[in-house]
């Protein structure tokens, strides 16, 4: 049944044909308020119709007054009631007294509330800007690393599925695999890093199996296979051979490629690796393979954890033949500008954190994306010093992955990558 509703005064609102059988759980109430127009007083009679309380709590109002009545009553001098103007904080006793410094520009104004520090923040972080690294071996049970709380050597048919699962639960979803290879399976020319049905490989069919999206790097060297510890075949004389180890970095990489690889990843420090591996991977019909080139990876002492992780130390010497002297900065200038040159899609500066200022040369000297990698070093000094209470681990947790992005960095390789992902997301630890 449809329902007029009308008022006698000539002031009021009318409403005609409310149709109530067409609003299900609505009723109607009257309502009285009293308006200022001009210097006058009106009563107003208003209509407020409510959902029934069987139907929802949410009232809805009509407004009172038009738009052109509330001008006029300001016009009149009846603006409406606000709260006031806060008191001025008093200044503890004891504070000086003395006049506002002559300052046009006050960099303080920006930050003086959360809300204001957020809308000017240079630099944001994302889960999309993590890759994740991941240990796996040929177990069946997950082996944690002594040197590395938290990082385990994954089964990698149960323990490193179970992990991607839980970074892409968070965000993540790019993984870059380390494989820990057995003994019986390292020779002086890695000749396993190219077994089309090794760990690696394996690994690769299997992860874009279960989650065909998801964005996997590899890392391309020799280390994990070689029976001498070292990133490329080693003469008697103790010399890394560059040229021959290039071609099995070849062969490797085609073979990563060939398993569904997204990204590989030469970590070697090769002169000429990147075009070599380019043009293999063109032969093979891999032209959509990106290179993330290692452009500026150090002889660190930070990779200490990592090693134990794969048990990959070096059976003699270092590595300091091929990998860059801590010490240069300009180097790393003309190791860019050879990997860009080779068809490098991605330059990468390995430490992070020690190196911010080579990340933020690389970032200004080339178009390309810039990586960092925050190494094991990086990541067991801060876990160290979270469990001694010297730190609070999670704020200098994200505090060390901001620098690195705002050094310029677009894409971080963490160990911190889950639960950085999970404060991200607002969620506890």
């Amino acid at each position: 049944m449809a329902c007029t509703i009308s008022f006698a005064s000539s002031n009021a609102l009318t409403i005609r044909k409310l149709d109530c059988q067409s609003y299900v759980g609505l009723k109607a109430s009257k309502n009285q308020k009293i308006v200022y127009i001009g210097r006058s007083i009106k009563l107003r009679t208003i209509l407020v119709v409510r959902a029934s309380a069987e139907e929802h709590k949410v009232s809805v109002k009509r407004s009172v007054l038009s738009n052109e009545e509330c001008e006029a009553a300001v016009v009149a001098g009846n603006a409406p009631e606000a709260p006031p103007v806060p008191p001025n904080p008093v200044a503890p006793i004891g504070t000086p007294v003395v006049p506002s410094l002559p300052l046009t520009r006050r960099p303080r104004r920006n930050r003086k509330s959360p809300a204001l520090r957020a809308s000017f923040q240079e630099t944001t972080l994302s889960p999309a800007n993590f890759v994740l690294p991941l240990f796996i071996h040929e177990g069946e049970d997950d082996t944690p690393i002594g040197a590395m709380p938290g990082c385990y050597r994954l089964g990698w048919r149960h323990g490193l599925v179970e992990e991607v699962y839980k970074a892409r639960d968070v965000g993540i979803n790019s993984v870059v695999l380390f494989p820990k290879i057995p003994d019986p399976l390292k020779t002086p020319t890695g000749v396993e890093a190219y077994n089309e049905n090794g760990l690696v490989p394996r690994t690769i069919r299997l992860l874009k199996d279960k989650y065909p999206d998801i964005v996997i790097y590899t890392d391309v060297a020799l280390d994990p296979y070689s029976s001498d510890g070292h990133d490329g075949i080693v003469r008697e004389d103790g010399v890394i051979m560059n040229d021959e180890t290039v071609h099995q970095l070849c062969k490797q990489a085609v073979a990563q490629a060939r398993a569904g690889a997204d990204v590989v990843s030469p970590s070697d420090m090769m002169d000429g690796r990147v075009a070599a591996i380019r043009a293999a991977l063109d032969a093979e019909g891999f032209a959509d393979v990106s290179i993330m080139s290692y452009t500026a990876k150090y002889a660190s002492s930070f990779y200490g954890p990592f090693r134990e992780a794969l048990d990959s130390n070096p059976r003699f010497g270092d590595k300091k033949t091929y990998q860059m002297n801590p010490a240069n900065y300009r180097e790393a200038v003309v190791e860019c500008h050879e990997d860009e040159a080779e068809g490098a899609d991605i330059l990468l500066v390995k430490p992070a954190m020690p190196y911010l200022d080579v990340v933020r040369l690389l970032r200004d000297k080339s178009a390309l994306p810039i990586a960092a990698y925050q190494v094991s070093g990086e990541y067991s000094m801060i876990k160290a010093g979270g469990v001694l209470k010297m730190i609070d681990e999670e704020k200098v947790m994200m505090e060390s992955l901001m620098c690195i992005k705002r050094a310029g960095a677009d894409i971080i390789l963490t160990y911190f990558a889950q639960p950085a992902a999970r404060f991200l997301c607002g969620e506890k630890r």
